[in-house]
């Protein structure tokens, strides 16, 4: 107790500087969803970082969630490449989100090809996003994508099945998409603790 008392007092007579929480600088990564950036640290998609999205299967909304960055990626002339996606693309939605055809590249390969034509992507600095979509990768093939994304500086997200959660990972932000309606709960992201409520993905 004599010890919070000094503490206090030395405070009091500004013996000691009291350091104030700074606030984070807005991030020029927004993700276009207000709770989601709220939540993150660095108020959007960490830059030049691989992002993992974690889904128990396919259609839950998962595309609904980069949608917004990628419009304003290719708004900006900023080529966005697609890696081995699970299905073919359906033009019309992209269209409708915002996102911008001319400046949509599609990636057709399989396996380890994949994810190297992803890390060859993402090293090459002329993306503005990568996606992609690996079926089996091991803690040194994601070291990888986030190695290549640093050198490339170019947004990395990778979609995994939701039970890669179990196992850790070198990604700087992990999202769980799950539910219907979907929503997502941040499992892990650089500069803070995850949010301990999910989040609402609206559509």
């Amino acid at each position: 107790m004599g010890a919070v008392v000094a503490l206090d007092a030395l405070l009091n007579e500004r013996r000691v500087w009291k350091g104030q929480p700074s606030a984070q600088p807005a991030s020029d990564q927004p993700t276009g969803l207000a709770a989601l950036d709220a939540a993150l640290p660095s108020g959007g998609w960490p830059e030049a970082a691989l992002s993992e999205i974690l889904t128990p299967a396919t259609g839950l909304g998962e595309l609904h969630l980069l949608w917004p960055t990628l419009a304003r990626l290719t708004a900006s002339a900023e080529r966005v490449v697609l890696v081995a996606p699970p299905h073919i693309p359906y033009p019309q939605a992209w269209l409708a989100a915002g996102v911008d055809l001319r400046w949509l590249a599609l990636v057709e390969a399989s396996g380890r090809d994949a994810l190297w034509a992803a890390e060859q992507c993402l090293r090459s600095g002329s993306c503005g996003a990568v996606l992609c979509w690996p079926q089996q990768a091991d803690d040194r093939a994601l070291r990888r994508l986030q190695v290549a994304a640093e050198t490339g500086q170019t947004l990395a997200f990778a979609y995994r099945p939701l039970e890669a959660a179990l196992n850790p990972s070198p990604a700087a932000l992990r999202i769980a998409v799950e539910g219907r309606p979907a929503q997502m709960r941040v499992l892990k992201c650089r500069g803070g603790l995850p949010p301990a409520a999910p989040i609402a993905l609206a559509r």
